[in-house]
């Protein structure tokens, strides 16, 4: 193994931030995958990189306040997927709500709307599921109006009320507003009516 890939690749890695994920075909402009796995498998036995699963890498972050070493953060790492495979995603509606302040209830692992296909991971002990959506309900769609329309459809018409529309309504920026009611303008029409009253 050449000593100046392995610097090449020991450089860019240090150059990159705490908690910045990356996968072997990042470094694909250095060397082979083959090279770069063997370069990458022996900075991960020396323990400046994690192995999150085959391919994938985090920088691991040292939490300060935890006095030891972060998980990975599961957003970056769901991010970073989608991006390599050239998905639009973003949480489901349980997530949504947690998020959006609609729920307390944290859900036992993450899971994501994609309009990519049905896939699972595990980072670890934690579950990563995309679930497939059809592509007008999500493909061009920021992730914010993403979430408006995943959390009411969670919700269903019964259950969404006034009280609804106003924790959405304080909980969105309004700079988001107005970019949400446009998107979602060919989303289910009871749910843009709901869209329509909480960016009014």
């Amino acid at each position: 193994m050449a000593k100046g890939i392995m610097k090449a690749i020991r450089n860019r890695i240090d150059k990159m931030e705490e908690g910045s994920i990356f996968f072997t075909s990042d470094f694909n402009d250095i060397a082979s995958l083959t090279t770069v796995r063997k370069c990458l498998s022996r900075i991960y036995e020396e323990g400046t990189i994690r192995r999150l699963f085959d391919g994938m890498y985090d920088k691991p972050r040292y939490s300060k306040l935890l006095k030891e070493t972060a998980p990975p953060d599961i957003e970056k790492v769901s991010e970073a997927l989608a991006e390599k495979y050239n998905w639009t995603i973003a949480p489901d509606g349980n997530i949504s709500l947690n998020l959006l302040g609609l729920s307390t209830q944290v859900p036992m692992h993450y899971s994501y709307i994609s309009d990519g296909p049905y896939r699972e991971f595990m980072i670890n002990d934690i579950e990563i599921t995309f679930k497939h959506r059809a592509n007008k309900n999500i493909t061009n769609l920021s992730k914010p109006t993403i979430m408006v329309i995943e959390a009411l459809r969670v919700l269903g018409k019964k259950r969404v009320n006034e009280d609804t529309v106003a924790i959405l309504k304080n909980n969105l920026p309004n700079k988001e507003k107005k970019n949400i009611l446009k998107e979602a303008e060919g989303c289910t029409r009871w749910i843009y009516n709901v869209i329509r009253r909480v960016c009014a």
